[in-house]
């Protein structure tokens, strides 16, 4: 993932910070995929992550992040409401809300969709999300981030 953003910085002239936001939100992706997709094999009674990441590029040039996993009931009620949260916000609104989670403590270390859903909102344009029920217990969790390369004015 580096080198792939590193190539895309000097061949497409896309700025470090552009790099770098695409770079936290797909680290943060990957790691709400790590704390919610652990599936137990019943076979080698191994939990292992499950999920898929991919980062595109629209004609215009903006870059999309798109994350899906499966998550059980319990992580959809515990990421469902911050979620809500950050769409019902505008951009000064995450920023603050980022910093009083910082500053009070709180979600930051915790399973649950803590701060890294706010982190991932204040370095992107765009955050969409669904839950599409599978079974009474589990959920397919697609999150859709976009990171604008020219900002609309």
């Amino acid at each position: 993932m580096t080198e792939a953003l590193e190539n895309e910085t000097e061949k497409n002239n896309v700025g470090m910070g552009i790099a770098n936001n695409i770079f936290t939100i797909f680290i943060e992706l990957s790691q709400n995929m790590m704390n919610y997709s652990k599936n137990k094999n019943k076979d080698c009674r191994v939990i292992a992550p499950g999920g898929l990441i991919v980062v595109s590029k629209s004609t215009e040039g903006n870059y999309f992040i798109n994350s899906q996993n499966i998550v059980s009931i319990e992580d959809k009620e515990k990421i469902e409401p911050k979620l809500l949260d950050i769409v019902a916000l505008d951009r000064d609104g995450i920023k603050r809300r980022y910093k009083e989670l910082r500053r009070s403590g709180k979600n930051t270390h915790e399973k649950g969709g803590g701060i890294g859903f706010y982190e991932i909102a204040k370095r992107c344009d765009k955050v969409e999300y669904n839950f599409e029920k599978i079974n009474e217990d589990k959920f397919y969790f697609h999150i859709k981030t976009e990171v604008k390369i020219k900002k609309e004015k």
